[in-house]
This record gives structure tokens, sequence and C-alpha cells, in this order.
């Protein structure tokens, strides 16, 4: 085979590699969502927030998060956290609070965030970050695990699992409406039917142990929701006499069948509107 034969099947074969994956520019942005197929760090110039002061109700686990993430951003000890509990009280909006006041302080705090179907590719991930400037807060909304779902195991890559383990510049927070990741029934239902029902559930079951924070988010009570409501309006300035935001809210909350952050928050937006603010 000659010497040009080589260098035409080289030639070919070059054309047929797939290209290199593209090094992610982390600064561009204080903010990103980890893509798939192909893999990239998306920057997202502008995130969608609520002030840290916004969130009432939430006191301890606020405190607690803060400290922790103040704790990382200054390269001391953290802990991964899992912020469990009910639907619309504010999980996902205390990473993001929490995230920009310590970002404010510390430029090179990054928030990351990646999908619950993409976690098979977390190591890929933190490929990309391991080693980079920076430290990252990898954020994962919503991550639950249904029966035979085996996504739980990416995840131990993040929280301790491997030879390598987690990168010392990055932490996982995790928000779930279930305190251990999976649903009762499931586990009742493998202790039940297993030969031996303690290891059945054991590995999916620990996987929240893994966790060395756990922040629990409770229903607010009607006080605390109407608080939510004044909070809102004063920081709006909003003026509404007592007795009729106190009606209208309660009716809000009555026709919805639940009381939350998520729902006081819809309560006000419609109430803005209707008073002519503006709250871009």
């Amino acid at each position: 085979m000659t010497q040009e034969t080589l260098e035409r099947i080289a030639a070919a074969l070059e054309r047929m590699a797939p290209a290199p994956p593209e090094v992610p520019d982390l600064a561009a942005a204080a903010a990103f969502v980890w893509h798939t197929g192909p893999d990239r760090l998306e920057p997202v110039p502008q995130v969608s927030r609520v002030a840290l002061d916004l969130l009432l109700g939430i006191d301890r686990a606020r405190d607690t998060l803060l400290a922790n993430t103040r704790q990382f951003a200054a390269g001391l000890g953290a802990n991964n956290a899992l912020l469990w509990g009910a639907r619309g009280m504010g999980k996902s909006s205390l990473v993001k609070a929490v995230h920009a006041e310590v970002q404010a302080q510390y430029g090179d705090l990054k928030i990351v965030e990646l999908q619950r179907e993409d976690l098979p590719s977390v190591g890929r991930l933190l490929n990309h970050l391991r080693g980079a400037s920076g430290r990252f807060i990898l954020f994962c909304d919503d991550l639950s695990f249904g029966h035979d779902d085996a996504h739980y195991k990416s995840l131990k890559a993040v929280l301790d699992g491997g030879i390598e383990g987690r990168p010392e510049n990055v932490v996982l927070y995790a928000t779930s409406n279930r305190r251990h990741l999976m649903p009762r029934d499931m586990i009742e239902n493998e202790r039940g039917s297993a030969i031996n029902p303690a290891e059945a559930v054991e590995e999916k079951v620990s996987l929240s142990d893994r966790f060395g924070l756990w922040l629990g988010f409770h229903a607010c009570d009607q006080d605390q929701f109407l608080a939510m409501i004044a909070g809102y309006c004063a920081a709006y300035g909003i003026e509404v006499p007592p007795e009729r935001l106190r009606a209208e809210a309660v009716e809000w909350q009555a026709t919805r069948g639940a009381r939350s952050g998520r729902v006081a928050w819809q309560f006000f937006v419609d109430l803005a509107g209707r008073e002519g603010v503006a709250l871009g």
C-alpha cells in the first residue's frame, strides 16, 4: 500500500470522525443549562428567579442553605443539599435566590441546571467542571425516581461514588417532593415481594442519605399565606385595604384548593395586574 493511499485513508477517516466537543466558555455567564446530543453548556443570560427577601415562611431552610453556599463559595467545607417537601413552597426558588445572593459576593460562583433525564451524562458534565476555574452549584430540580428507573445510579457519581469522587469545586443541590426520592408504594411493594426486603430498597432509599443537608418544606397555614402576599405588596408598593386583600386572597386559595408560596405569588400577579402595576 502506497503512502498516497494511506494518506487518502487517513483523510477519509478524519472526515468521518465526529468533531471534538467544544470547550465551554464558563466565563460567558453565571448560570448554565446542561444539554446532551451534543453535549454543551448553554449560558443563561437572565435567570428567572425571585429575590431572596421575598421568600417568606422558610426562614430556617433559607438561613441553612445560605450559610452552606457561602462556605462553598469561599472554598470551605460544604454539603450537598436535598430540599424536599410540599409543592409550591419555594424549593427551587430558594436555590436560585441563594445563588444570586452569594454570587454577588463571590463572582466565580456559577449554577448549572441538570435535567433528571440527563443524569446518565453527569460524568461527562463533571469532566468539564473538574479543574475549571470557579465553583459550581449543580442544580437538579424536581428529582424523583420511579419503578425500574436506574438513573439514580448516575447520581452517585456526584454525591460520593467512584474513584474520582465529586470534584472539589462542585456541590449538588436537588429538589424533590419526596424525602427518599422514590414513591412510598414502590418502597412497600419491593419490601413485600423481595427475597431480602431490606436489601431490595436499601440502594435507592440510601441515596437521600448521601445528601449532607435535608431541608424540609411544609405546607403553609393561612396566616403565613397572607403574610407572603402582604410581603409582595410591600415590596412592589401596592396598597390595598387589608380587609379587601384578605377577602380576595382567601377566596383565591379556596378556588385553588391549596395554600402555598406559589399560589400566593399567582394571586399577587393577578392583583398587580388589576392594580395596573408591572412586575417586570
